[in-house]
Parts: structure tokens; sequence; C-alpha cells
């Protein structure tokens, strides 16, 4: 009789729970039976797990095992378990040292050769690992990706024997060492290349130096599309924690987590998006868009072609930064802290206040096409765009206006300054460090309430105005919000409302 434990990890949402492989050798009949929750990748292990062990010259004990997967209340699916089985039944068959076993955890999949195949979600399990204290063996496939958790111990294999002649001392494998730094896939259009709509170039360095929601509103053809996809060349780059955020998520979707990093995603979903596709969800919750847009951009054009249910879901992430999902057996938070930008015609043909009288829309078919937002999702939106039509010209489009790195220099300073006095973006500040950094003089603080009267805005949007305004200030390097900064901020929320 021989016991044998491995220590490995699971995968629940964007976390990795620590999980035990626990293998227990007995005299019986052969059989082998798998406990702690397993669905049916993990119960379908052990064919895999036999086959591997045969196919590398290894001996699979017969005898009657038990394989116990701990906790036993936390579901574990997907062929993560393969390789920590595999070493469990070697070590509890005396055929690796099981001493040594205790400051590892092992991660893969196995193919009946004994090759070793990559999974997903190794990121979040590395990092855990590290905080563990623990070395990590990881497939080859795997390790670069685990290796953005720096401090950590790695081990790469290709092959089980690999990993059972460095136990037994035969080989010793090396640590993996980092093929050195990742650079991004490619870089984002430059702000110069858009013909005209300086002001709208104006609203993105706004709403890029203080994290702010945008809308974009015009007739079709005018830029809007253009203009959005220009704003994450614009934002900062990503710091090292971010960098791993972004990662992490992605490393539970996708077996290429570091394709295009480290570099803040944009995300643009069809209008006919679920929204469980846009939030996460599923019977086995998987990150939604909101999420894959963490630390970047959510663009969302044709906002009003959207179901009216799925946009709401975004009023709580938009606020808190983190979406709950829950489900009859537990509850998953995943971090949705994005930027929206927003795109939209302002009524149905698209073409109501052009200059060219194109709109043969009823006032009524406006209303209804405007009503498909609601007051309360428009309130979270700080900055609010017309888009006009520019004169149309077949030249070639000549470069004016700041480029996008001269903006990410004002955009990076003004953020600086943010980070230095509050700790965060001036989109993120509640009511208490709102009232603390955005001090207004008695006059200003007075027209200030009299004009949001007068626009009759909410309390909300009240608030993100003062948000704004303190943006603008950070952009001009001035330590205290004037009048002019709370022109302009009303400006932004008022050309919406005009239309």
């Amino acid at each position: 009789m021989s016991l044998a434990i491995i220590h490995s990890r699971a995968q629940v949402g964007v976390e990795a729970p620590a999980v035990s492989v626990e293998i227990h050798l007995t005299n019986g009949l052969p059989s082998l039976t798998i406990v702690g929750l397993p669905e049916t990748a993990v119960r379908e292990s052990k064919d895999r797990v036999r086959s591997a062990i045969l196919n590398s010259a290894l001996e699979f004990p017969r005898k009657r095992i038990t394989l116990n997967l701990a906790p036993a209340d936390l579901p574990k699916d997907g062929g993560r378990f393969d390789l920590a089985i595999a070493l469990g039944l070697l070590a509890a068959s005396a055929q690796l040292p099981g001493g040594c076993l205790d400051r590892f955890e092992c991660l893969g999949e196995l193919a009946l050769s004994g090759h070793v195949r990559p999974i997903r979600g190794v990121l979040p399990a590395a990092l855990a690992a590290r905080a563990a204290g623990r070395a990590l063996v990881v497939p080859l496939a795997n390790a670069e990706e685990a290796s953005l958790a720096t401090g950590l111990t790695i081990y790469a294999i290709d092959h089980l024997l690999e990993l059972v002649a460095h136990f037994n001392q035969q080989t010793p494998l090396r640590p993996y060492q980092a093929q050195g730094v990742l650079e991004p896939a490619h870089h984002y259009p430059d702000l110069q290349e858009v013909q005209g709509q300086q002001a709208a170039k104006r609203a993105l360095v706004v709403a890029a130096a203080g994290m702010h929601n945008l809308l974009l509103s015009g007739p079709p053809g005018t830029g809007k599309t253009l203009l959005a996809s220009r704003l994450p060349g614009l934002l900062p780059p990503l710091t090292e924690q971010e960098a791993l955020e972004v990662a992490a998520i992605q490393s539970v979707v996708n077996l290429e987590p570091l394709k295009g990093w480290p570099q803040r995603p944009f995300r643009q979903p069809h209008h006919s998006s679920s929204a469980p596709a846009l939030v996460g969800g599923g019977s086995k919750p998987k990150p939604g868009e909101i999420s894959l847009a963490h630390q970047g951009v959510l663009f969302l054009d044709e906002l009003p072609e959207f179901d009216r249910h799925v946009l709401e879901v975004l009023r709580e992430p938009l606020e808190s930064g983190y979406i709950v999902i829950a489900r009859a057996h537990s509850k998953l938070r995943f971090p949705a802290r994005f930027q929206l930008v927003a795109a939209m015609n302002p009524c149905p043909c698209g073409y109501y206040g052009d200059a060219n009288g194109l709109c043969r829309c009823s006032p009524d078919q406006i209303q209804r096409y405007r009503t498909k937002l609601s007051g309360p999702l428009l309130d979270r939106i700080d900055l609010h765009i017309t888009v006009a039509r520019e004169t149309t010209s077949l030249r070639r489009p000549s470069q004016s206006g700041l480029s996008s790195a001269e903006a990410m220099e004002q955009v990076c300073n003004a953020r600086q300054r943010q980070l230095q006095r509050q700790g965060c973006s001036n989109a993120q500040l509640n009511l208490n460090t709102l009232m603390q950094h955005c001090l207004l003089s008695d006059e200003d603080r007075i027209w200030l309430e009299q004009a949001s009267e007068r626009l009759n805005l909410s309390l909300r949007a009240t608030h993100r105005v003062l948000k704004v305004a303190r943006t603008l200030a950070d952009l001009e390097g001035q330590h205290s919000i004037h009048r002019a900064h709370l022109t302009e901020a009303l400006q932004y929320r008022f050309s919406h409302t005009q239309g």
C-alpha cells in the first residue's frame, strides 16, 4: 500500500486555486477510480495517462487505484491534471522518489505517446505557484507564457520521460530561461491620418487623459470608427501589473495569450452580440468582451442597434470595473476596467442634422431610435461628441494636428499628475475623492449648479462634468479647475443633448 501527493492548479475564471492530486494504491483487482468532482475530460484522463505511461516504456500499476482531486467540492475540468496524475502513479508505484515532488506544481495534458500538450490558463497558475513558493512544471509550448511571472522557477518539458529522468537524477532539467522581451505584434494607426475633425481629436485626447467614456454621433462616413481606432494608440503604456492582468485573461480563453503582448486591447464586438458574449457567461462561465477589453478600449459601433437589455448590463461594470457572474454552484468575478467608446447615427437613416438635408425620418422615428439608449447608460458616458461631415477631397491626405506620439506624451503627463495626486485616473474618482481633488471657487460652484439645472443634468452627470474639467486642467498642468475648463466640459455633455 502506498500514497503519493502531487500539487497542481485548477482554472476557475481567471483564478487558479490549488488542487492536490492524491494517488492511493492497494491490493485487489486492477481498477482506477477518480473522485473529487471530475468532469468528463478529467475522467477520461485515466485512459490517456495509461497509454502515455506504457508508451514511455514505464510500468502502469496493476493494483486498485484511488485517485482523489482535493478539495472535493471544487469542479475540475480539462486535461490539465494529466501530468500530475501520471507523476502520482509513478511515485506511488516507487518508479519515482516521492519526497522530491513536494516542491513542484505540475500542469499539462498528455498525448497517448507521452508527449505533453499545452493547456489554457497557465499564467494565472504561474502567478499562484510563485506566491506559494513552488517551482512549476509546464508544457514547453506554455513556458514563455509562464515566464511572465518573474522570479518563478519553471521547468518546461516536451515528453513525460524528460521529467522522469529529472526526478530520477539521470538527466537533470535546467530551469527555463525566457527568450527575451516580447514586442507588440503591431502598432495602432496614427491620429494624424484622420482628415479634419479637430474637435473630435481633442475629445479623444481628453478621453485618453482621464480614462473617460466617449460617444461619437454623426452621419455615416464622417470618420467615427476611424477616430475610435486611434484611441488605444493615445493611451499610456501598460504597467507590468496591468500587462499581467491582460495576459491572464487572454490565457484562459486561448492558447496564444502573448500575441500582441504587452499592448492595450481593442475589442469591437458586433451589434448582434448577446449579453453573455458581451459580459461573459455560459454554463462554464468565460470572460466576455468587456473582460477581454480590460485595461483597453471597448468600441461599440452602431450603439442603438445593440439590444437594449445587452447594453443595460454594461452599467455595473462601467462603475465598478468588474463583473460578477453567478451560477448555482459558484460566483465568478472577472475584471472589466475598460474604456467605452461608442458610435451612433443621429437617426435611423443617419442624416438628421446633416447640411445636405438628406434625412427623411419622421420625428417619431427619431425619438424611437434615440430611446433605445437609456438615460442611466448615457449618464455614464462622459464625453458626447457630434462628428460633422468634412469637405470631400480625393487628394492624398496631408498629416495635420497632433500625432499619436505627441498626443500620448500629453496624455502620459496628465495621467502622471493624476496618479501623484490621487492614485487613480480622474474617471475612477469616487464621491469623497472627487470633492477633495476637484475643488471649485464658490462662484464657479454656483455657476456649475445653475448650468446643470438649465441642462437638466443628473447629479451623476454633473459629477462626470467635474471629472472631465479636472482632466482638462491636468492637460494644461493647472493645479485648480477654472471656468474655462468647466465650460468646455459642459460642451462635451451639451453637444449630445442638443441633437
